[in-house]
């Protein structure tokens, strides 16, 4: 198989990037369906903040779950 034929010359990206919108500034809210989800992700961040050193697991998820439940509690009466 000739390998001229299996390479493709890939879109430039310049041209994209040049016509691309800026980014907006978007206000997200979570419903109760996505606090457990958002708790490990928060428990995640500060577990990666510490140099991933193990052994603060519990401390990290109240942490975060603290957190996460205060920005929710705020939201809802916000709202």
């Amino acid at each position: 198989m000739d390998t001229a034929k299996r390479t493709r010359k890939r879109p430039s990206t310049k041209a994209a990037a040049n016509t691309a919108t800026p980014p907006v500034a978007v206000e997200v809210s979570i419903g109760p369906a996505d606090i457990p989800a958002s708790i490990r992700y928060r428990a995640y961040e500060l577990f990666e903040q510490r140099d991933c050193e193990h052994g603060h697991d519990l401390e990290d998820w109240l942490c975060a779950e603290s957190e996460v439940l205060a920005q929710f509690s705020a939201a809802a009466t916000a709202k």
